[in-house]
């Protein structure tokens, strides 16, 4: 996942200056972000979040021993996701 990061949807509000080359020629003026951006802390909390979202409304439950373990029990397939890689397991 190249731009997994990119996918979480911010809870709180956190605002920016604006990229180089981007100014509309004001000072002072900042960019209110709607979703994560890589280098942000809430980053990889909020992609966790909406990967765990995804994968239960596919009927997978994210396992008691570990948070990055999905499983889907039905069709024995195993997902374990580590920051933003994904392994899938499949029997």
């Amino acid at each position: 996942m190249k731009t997994a990061f990119l996918y979480g949807e911010l809870e709180e509000e956190i605002y920016i200056e604006q990229p180089l080359g981007y100014e509309d020629g004001k000072r002072g003026v900042a960019c209110k972000l709607i979703k994560a951006l890589y280098g942000l802390r809430q980053a990889p909390r909020m992609w966790h979040f909406r990967l765990t979202k995804e994968l239960e409304s596919m009927g997978f439950t994210a396992s008691s021993a570990d948070p990055g373990l999905f499983v889907h029990g039905e069709k024995q397939v195993w997902l374990l996701v580590y920051v933003d890689d994904i392994i899938i397991v499949a029997r």
